[in-house]
């Protein structure tokens, strides 16, 4: 019987001999016995590379077999890896590789020129290419790490400024794994598609559960809906995780889901925003047979809560209750523990409870608190306070009431307003920007503009094929509105609230 992991690497080792399939990208397969001896190659690489204990590795690799490997090779080699979206920007990775200190880019040959640039003043970064990596010479290779380790990096964006890395331990990434195992029931048997960018704690969860029950991993990258729902019926898929963008896609935007039959889908999740009730009820509709969890979690604590499917017709907009092995509860304004149906701040305990900010102690008391109602003498530990309002009813569930600050949640992406109004602002024609999010049926909240322009010729069109080349696609706006001034708060503040209010039908 193998020991129970410690470390994220023994998920993998544990099926070292196993001739299962673990991976599936396009055309090509993996199996589990040749996925490690890949990880072990990768691993012995970055440490002839010079990879020191705790050292980051920043990996930019398109989705697919090579970033897995990869993720599972830096723990092998006693190091810390920093997934990097493959969509993002060069001044974006140039910001993470750097803000991290990472000594290594993994990446491609295809990438390595556009990563070599970003890389530009960048001290001490090396990139390694994953085809010559294949290649290393075997090096001794033994557990250095303990549970508490620093195992990850993953950048999320902030209320203010650029993103920001969240440190997750490897003792917080396999409580991640055996908490959402257990309360989905995920079994060898599962195949699971994975549509989700694994530089996203959502979507990395799903490759380290399926590793860790020794199942099947099928990586797609989409254009259109019927992408979906192709892979869904090709490779007989029993799982299936998204944002709401995905949904909305899957039930507006993909025909061939209303004449393709899908009796292996066993349940589908959700998080990352809401998922409109329309559009839940769309879904169960077309998936009479697929049980539908609808979960709510953040970065900063992983997952919080989940609503498990026989609730839903009860509590249609409820985002569940704690998961297991956690306590959620709500703290209100002045302090204390809210009641039933007074609303307050999220806050989670639990073993998911991340270990801060890299490099942003500040931040990081902000957001991570000592336990407010147990004492250190009664076993008190670190909370985590979400930032979002909610409400607690008296069978302790949960309902979302709306963000506690200014961040815009996009497609599952968390945008910060600050960034993209700074890549506006450095195209030279703009006085002022604000940016906000206005409600999308598809996206959850769609990236919208407002600017107090320099010159009265200016166009919006240029600038925002301007701003494309330095920020994600999920990041750019739909629209730049050109307005004569901004509204603002008695504090002289630019007032978003009214921005949102005055562009949206309610207002």
């Amino acid at each position: 019987m193998n020991p129970a992991p410690v470390l994220l690497h023994h998920l993998l080792a544990r099926h070292a001999e196993s001739d299962r399939r673990a991976l599936i990208h396009g055309g090509r397969e993996l199996d589990y016995r040749t996925m490690h001896r890949q990880a072990e190659r990768f691993a012995s690489a970055l440490l002839l590379a010079g990879l020191e204990r705790g050292g980051r590795v920043a990996i930019f690799l398109p989705r697919g077999i090579e970033e897995c490997v990869a993720i599972f090779a830096v723990s092998r080699a006693a190091g810390v890896f920093v997934p990097i979206n493959a969509l993002l920007r060069g001044r974006q990775i140039s910001h993470i590789v750097a803000d991290c200190k990472a000594r290594i880019v993994v990446t491609n040959r295809a990438l390595a020129p556009m990563v070599a640039e970003c890389l530009q003043g960048v001290a001490e970064a090396r990139i390694l290419l994953v085809e010559e990596m294949a290649e290393a010479e075997p090096a001794s290779l033994r557990d250095a790490d303990i549970g508490e380790d620093l195992a990850a990096i993953l950048y999320t964006s902030g209320s203010t400024g650029r993103p920001k890395g969240v440190m997750l331990s490897h003792r917080n990434l396999l409580a991640g794994v055996r908490i959402v195992r257990t309360y989905l029931g995920i079994t060898p048997a599962e195949r699971i598609l994975s549509v989700l960018p694994f530089s996203f704690d959502y979507g990395l969860n799903q490759l380290l559960t399926a590793v860790e029950q020794g199942a099947l991993t099928v990586i797609l990258t989409f254009r259109f809906g019927d992408d979906i729902v192709r892979a869904l019926r090709d490779h007989q898929i029993t799982a299936l995780a998204g944002v709401p963008t995905i949904w909305a896609i899957l039930t507006k935007a993909a025909p061939l889901l209303h004449k393709t039959d899908l009796p292996h889908l066993r349940y589908i999740t959700n998080s990352g925003g809401a998922v409109p009730s329309q559009t839940v009820a769309n879904l169960r509709k077309m998936l009479p047979q697929t049980k539908l969890y609808l979960m709510y979690g953040l970065t900063e604590a992983f997952r919080s809560t989940y609503l498990p499917p026989e609730e839903l017709d009860r509590r249609p907009t409820s985002i569940g209750k704690a998961i297991p092995e956690c306590e959620i509860f709500i703290v209100t304004e002045d302090g204390r523990r809210a009641r039933p149906g007074e609303p307050g701040i999220l806050v989670h305990r639990g073993p998911t409870v991340s270990l801060g900010y890299w490099n942003r102690p500040e931040e990081t008391a902000r957001v991570l608190r000592q336990n407010p109602f147990r004492s250190r003498e009664q076993g008190g530990d670190i909370v985590c306070y979400s930032g979002d309002l909610a409400v607690e009813d008296e069978d302790g569930f949960f309902s979302f009431i709306g963000r506690n600050d200014a961040m815009i949640k996009s497609s599952g992406y968390r945008i910060s307003p600050s960034e993209v109004e700074e890549a506006i602002m450095a195209t030279g024609r703009f006085r002022q920007v604000a940016v906000i999010g206005l409600p999308d049926e598809f996206a959850g909240q769609k990236v919208h503009a407002v600017a107090v322009a320099l010159e009265p010729d200016v166009a919006a069109a240029p600038v925002l094929q301007a701003v494309a080349g330095t920020l994600a696609p999920y990041m750019v706006p739909r629209a730049l509105e050109l307005v004569e001034s901004l509204p603002v708060t008695p504090n002289g503040k630019v007032d978003y609230r009214q921005l949102v209010r005055e562009r949206t039908s309610d207002g």
